[in-house]
């Protein structure tokens, strides 16, 4: 596996909330780790908990050890700490008060794809001539889609599309979602919502599997989408699994 990633501040934010990490070497006792956590909360609070979530998370898997076959379990228990930390600290400082984060997490182990994952960034596999989705987004309009009360076209412009239902840090307990799938080649893709807000899956999929590295893939969807508006920061992650 090889991996590269970009964040950008986009073209209408005054700053990058945006975090991101990826290493294909082993971190602590995950064989991998790819991470994309997207900050929200008041003055600085959204970069501060972007930023320090990913900093715990890594502090939990350089200090604690996985038992072997347990690797998804020790994920969501990584991502579960971060937002106890997160949510430590927006109690203690007033100017951090009410600060969250999404967070999506990826180790790939042999041919297996672990993610952890809360709130609305995504986590893309493009394989076998089509882009799949491996997250649910917690958010308000994608209840609304999976109610059958609104299409996936008309919740890309609802007004209340950015409202999550679930973030990390924002309560003391996480409900992280936990998932493995089959990871037996393609690109993998982490991104946040600055980038999916932005590009429709089919423009994605075209610039994924176009010619190139996987940093000028990168770059071309972070230009793509600041070239469609840049409405919020941009980040986004490639891992080629057939590596």
């Amino acid at each position: 596996m090889n991996a590269y990633g970009l964040t950008d501040t986009g073209r209408m934010r005054a700053q990058n909330e945006d975090s991101i990490f990826f290493s294909c070497e082993p971190v602590g006792s995950l064989p991998n780790a790819l991470i994309v956590s997207d900050g929200m909360g008041g003055h600085r609070a959204g970069e501060v908990a972007s930023r320090m979530a990913i900093k715990f998370f890594c502090d939990f898997v350089r200090t604690q050890k996985s038992a072997p076959g347990e690797l998804l379990d020790f994920l969501v228990s990584a991502v579960d700490y971060a937002n106890e930390k997160i949510y430590g600290m927006s109690l203690r400082e007033p100017s951090l008060y009410g600060m969250g984060a999404t967070f999506s997490v990826c180790a790939v182990s042999g041919a297996k794809l672990y993610i952890a994952h809360i709130g609305d960034s995504r986590v893309y596999l493009s394989a076998g001539g089509h882009l799949s989705q491996l997250t649910n987004d917690h958010s308000f309009v994608n209840e609304l889609v999976r109610a059958g009360q609104l299409t996936e076209a008309a919740a890309r412009s609802h007004p209340r599309k950015n409202e999550l239902t679930r973030a990390l840090g924002v309560e003391a307990e996480g409900h992280i979602d936990g998932r493995v799938c089959e990871a037996d080649g393609g690109i993998l893709l982490l991104c946040s919502d600055g980038l999916t807000n932005m590009l429709t899956d089919e423009k994605i999929y075209s610039i994924v599997e176009g010619t190139g590295t996987l940093e000028m893939k990168a770059r071309c969807l972070i230009a793509a989408a600041n070239d469609n508006g840049g409405h919020d920061n941009i980040s986004a992650i490639l891992a080629d699994l057939r590596r």
